[in-house]
């Protein structure tokens, strides 16, 4: 099989995003998740937004605030001990990086795969504990007439792996969580075998052991058990 790269590449671009979030610009669009959808193909975007820096000697954490529901941002100044700045994606602390952006799910349209039309509106926004720092790295399975989107979810928690569904790619419904952290990398099959379903997935540890994927099996969609490596 050939495979020939479009000449024009990228064929979406930060430049091409609207932000969502007042005072903030957009800064990465990329590991979406694809299907077909009817006539379309359909890119489930990250998208990831950082706050606009007026002063360059604070760094900015932005994450979704539970007790308002809204938006907050961590302002840590440069130079103070514990702190390190060198890695633009996060501010380093002794409990991990507070990421600088906050990532997304937005819907990318398109009749011929390569000229995209953006929704103005997010997909799937941060709105609970398992999200405060951001919506990640989506993969879609279709079982039947329903798509089934897996996600990492970031927070103080982890990594988590969590799922939703949706029949139009107009409502999407939450399912919950389905790994726990640290986790991702989910891919569900699209079918089941002898009677259960399965996915593989990526253990992260940063601790110990080896990169590895492993598979497991669930009669559900929700309840996992790992089979091996």
């Amino acid at each position: 099989m050939k495979v020939t790269r479009y000449p024009n590449n990228p064929i979406i671009a930060p430049k091409d995003i609207a932000p969502y979030l007042q005072d903030y610009e957009v800064i990465g669009v990329f590991n979406a998740g694809v299907m077909h959808y009817g006539d379309e193909v359909l890119l489930l975007l990250r998208v990831a937004e950082r706050p606009v820096n007026p002063d360059p000697n604070f760094g900015l954490s932005p994450f979704f605030d539970l007790a308002s529901s809204t938006m907050g941002i961590n302002r840590v100044e440069k130079g103070m001990p514990g702190y390190n700045f060198s890695d633009s994606r996060g501010i380093g602390t002794p409990d991990g990086p507070p990421l600088t952006s906050i990532s997304y799910l937005r819907i990318a349209r398109s009749k011929d795969g390569v000229h995209f039309t953006i929704d103005d509106q997010p997909a799937l926004f941060p709105e609970n504990q398992y999200e405060i720092y951001g919506i990640e790295d989506c993969r879609i399975t279709q079982i039947d007439d329903t798509y089934y989107i897996n996600y990492s979810a970031v927070s103080n928690l982890g990594i988590t792996t969590c799922l939703a569904s949706t029949k139009d790619f107009a409502s999407i419904r939450r399912e919950g969580v389905i790994f726990q952290p640290d986790s991702k990398n989910i891919v569900i099959f699209p079918e089941k075998i002898n009677g259960k379903y399965y996915a593989l997935h990526r253990p992260s540890s940063s601790s110990f052991g080896k990169p590895s994927m492993w598979i497991a099996e669930s009669p559900d969609l929700l309840c996992w058990g790992t089979t091996g490596s």
